[in-house]
């Protein structure tokens, strides 16, 4: 009996786990997931935005900068929206004519996912994580980060990378 309750108990909370993350989609409606996005050979920007967050409004451009300057070489931009209503983050999309893909998921579901990642309290919009080529999350901040500081990071991370022990 004891054989049958270990792998049940860790199937649940396996499955359990999932759940919390809560369900991120496309902004057609499509199942989407973070782990599409990590790990794929380059630093990945998540940035954790709302559309009427008068910040993620201000920020956005310099976001779509980044990743005009890196896509295809060293990082890119993944955007979640925290929106309930996806007319008003397509709309912010199309305001800001933003380059990224973008998902989106529920505020209390993205807080959720938030916090598995990071140990953290999700405290709001904007936050950003960062995650390196090998899908390892390196840095989070709420509030506004400049993109400067990000490719600072970035630059520093490579050159401690290259520089050995």
């Amino acid at each position: 009996m004891r054989r049958l309750i270990l792998p049940v108990a860790l199937a649940w909370l396996l499955l359990w786990g999932v759940a919390v993350a809560g369900p991120l989609r496309h902004l057609d409606g499509t199942p989407g997931d973070l782990s599409q996005y990590t790990g794929s050979g380059s630093w990945l920007v998540v940035m954790i935005w709302e559309s009427n967050c008068r910040i993620c409004n201000a920020e956005v451009y310099q976001y779509v900068d980044f990743q005009d300057m890196h896509v295809g070489r060293d990082a890119s931009v993944l955007g979640i929206s925290i929106d309930t209503d996806v007319e008003a983050a397509r709309a912010f999309i199309d305001r800001h004519s933003v380059s990224f893909p973008n998902l989106i998921g529920a505020p209390a579901d993205v807080a959720r996912l938030y916090t598995q990642l990071s140990g953290d309290r999700f405290v709001g919009t904007p936050t950003f994580l960062l995650f390196d080529p090998q899908g390892v999350l390196r840095a989070r901040q709420a509030g506004a980060v400049p993109s400067a500081v990000i490719e600072r990071f970035i630059a520093g991370d490579e050159s401690r990378a290259d520089a050995g022990p």
